[in-house]
Parts: C-alpha cells; structure tokens; sequence
C-alpha cells in the first residue's frame, strides 16, 4: 500500500475537535487576533515555559519580527548556518543586512561553533546570530550562548520545527533573546494554514515586537513604528488550541516510530548502507533525515516513490549555493558538511499515525533496492 510522506488526516477525532473550534470562531464574527489568540498565547507560554508568546502570521515572520525589533538593517551581519529552510536566510537579506553563512556540524547538521566562532570574529558589524534546532534536534545552545555573549550579539533562536524538544531537560527556546516558531500544516504542532510565533522572556522586546506585528499601531491610527501586518488570524488560533493539548502524545509517537525504523534498519542489515539521525535529550523527530551514499541517493528516491513510498529531500541546496546569494562572494568550499549533507540527506515518513506496517514497507523497500 502507498505510505504518504505526511497524512493530516488520520485523527478523526481531533478534525471534528478543530471543526467545531473554526465554527465558533465563525460564529463569533471575531475573526483576526482576539480572544483566541490571547488564550493560544497564554497556553503557548505556559507549556513552553516561558514568559511572554506572540502569535504571527507565519515562522517567517516571526523571524522576521525580532531583526526589525532589534533595528537591524544594511550594513549589519546576522551569523547563521548555512544548512536550513530558506526563511532563516531570507528574513536577513530582506532587511537590507548581510547574512553571514556558517557551516554545520556532522551530527544533527546544526551550526558549528567553532566555526560560529571564527565568522564572528571575521565580522565587521555582528548584530545576531540566528541558530536553528533543525528537524527537531536542538543545536548546542550552551556553546552558542558562551559564544554570543563573548561577542556581545543576542541569540535568536530558529525553532520551526523544534515544538517539543528538549535540552537537558528543558524545552528548547528560552535561552536566547527569543525564538521564532511555525505552525505550518505540516509541523509537529500544526495549523490549517499558515502561522507561527515568537517566544521571549524580555518584558520590552515582546512589547515592540508585538507593535510591530500591527504596522506599529499601539492605538487606533497612531503608529509608534514601522511595523508590517503579522497578525494570526482567529481560526487559526483556535485550530492550534485544539491541537496545542495533544502535542506532548505527538512528539511521543513520533519518537516511538524513530525507535521502531532503528530496530527494523537493524533488522535489515541496513544501518551499514544508511546513516540513521542521532538521539538527543528530547529530539521531537519534526523529520526522519538518513544519510545515505550520494550516488545512489537519488535512484533511491526514483525506487521509494515507484513504490509509493513519500520521500523527501531536506534540504539540496545550501544557502551558500543558492542563486540569489550568490552576491555575497562565499567560497563553497568553507561548507563541506552542509555541501555533503545536501547531497546525501533522506527523509521518510515519521508522522504521527504512521502504522508499524506502513514503517516495515518503507523499510522493506528500501531493503530491495540496496539489495
């Protein structure tokens, strides 16, 4: 049977609860920020562990939010990995700053401080660092943080697709500045449509970054700063809630279906041909990203879609190669681990629902093709 990449659907219970949260928003008339969205922030920060949360229209723009808080603009340098979704690049780029591109290291493909480091010191004008938890595995935020403040610039914290991680224990995104977060579709903690939003434990940071989400308007028609329009829109709001009570049971099951593919790669004889992701603390497994060889990357791909297996690359091209930074002048050879990751990462299905047959299937097709 085909075994999709990501099912939305699977939980019927859950769509009906989210069903008849978006009718009585519907029925409210209240359809842009309001009460659900101050109760979705209230319960946001609450199981978070943080002080303040402020939804926003998109991760990008809560992304985006905290670099216009900070007033950064053309001239700085924000420090980041160079391995990752384009928004965490993008957001730098489109205040007028220069992204500065730092390769990754080998394990959770996460920034590399020593190199973080070295970019640092290279810089004329830091002003951030934005460091990504990617596909669910927090990055090393003790030696990030040691490194920001060694350097004086604040850490933000790209958390897209980290809802439910921990590091030592606790949950990912309270050590820098503030973290920036996406409630996408298909994330772990997912709308039905677009969303996301930022984390902070600064009582003055939250406040302008919250006028700027309204064009900067803390009364009707007066605009203290220039802001953009990032406001979350009530239903989605409402469908997080809903799906904001269940997330401690996603992040669950999505480690036991990461546990259940290292027995079964096992017991295939697989895990000589694929490297499979590195536990952590509490990695919530947003992917399941193997590596695999790179000459066979792509036939493997051909032969799991053929069988009707989802399958994904995350991600091919790395920042440092992609055409509209190409301005910056970077030498791809200071990204072998990011370059080497592109070219052998492998995503399968690890959402929650995924049937123990649907995970043998994947993983016997892949067995067929090794062998």
């Amino acid at each position: 049977m085909p075994v999709p990449l990501i099912d939305l659907t699977r939980d019927k219970a859950q769509l009906a609860e989210v069903e008849a949260a978006v009718a009585r928003v519907v029925r409210s008339g209240q359809y842009v920020l309001g009460p659900e969205v101050e109760n979705l922030e209230r319960e946001l920060a609450l199981y978070l562990g943080c002080k303040h949360a402020l939804t926003m229209s998109s991760g990008t723009d809560a992304l985006l939010a905290p670099l216009m808080a900070l007033g950064i603009g053309p001239g700085d340098e924000v420090v980041l990995p160079t391995y990752s979704f384009f928004a965490t690049a993008g957001v730098v780029a489109r205040t007028g700053a220069k992204p500065v591109f730092v390769d990754v290291e080998p394990t959770w493909l996460n920034i590399d401080p020593q190199r973080l480091d070295d970019a640092l010191r290279a810089c004329r004008r830091p002003k951030a660092v934005m460091a990504v938890h990617l596909f669910g595995a927090a990055f090393d935020v003790d030696a990030v943080l040691s490194i920001c403040r060694r350097w004086s610039v604040p850490l933000i914290e790209d958390a897209a697709q980290a809802i439910g991680t921990k590091r030592n224990g606790r949950m990912c995104g309270s050590d820098g500045l503030c973290a920036g977060w996406s409630t996408f579709p298909t994330k772990n903690l997912g709308g039905i449509g677009d969303g996301g939003f930022l984390t902070t434990d600064d009582d003055q940071f939250f406040a302008t970054c919250k006028l700027l989400r309204n064009h900067g308007m803390a009364e009707q028609y007066k605009h203290h700063l220039i802001g953009g329009n990032f406001r979350m829109d009530a239903v989605q709001a409402a469908a997080l809630r809903v799906k904001l009570r269940s997330i401690e049971k996603v992040t669950e099951q999505r480690r036991e279906n990461a546990a259940r593919y290292r027995r079964l790669f096992a017991e295939a004889k697989l895990l000589d041909w694929a490297t499979l992701p590195t536990d952590t603390d509490r990695h919530a497994y947003h992917q399941f990203v193997l590596r695999v060889p790179q000459a066979r990357r792509d036939a493997a791909i051909a032969h799991l879609r053929q069988q009707g297996i989802g399958c994904a690359v995350y991600y091919p091209i790395p920042f440092h190669r992609q055409p509209c930074f190409q301005y910056l002048g970077t030498d791809p050879k200071d990204f072998p681990v990011a370059d080497e990751a592109a070219a052998t990462s492998l995503a399968l299905p690890i959402f929650q629902g995924l049937t123990e047959a649907e995970q043998i299937d994947v993983v016997g097709a892949l067995a067929q093709f090794v062998r």
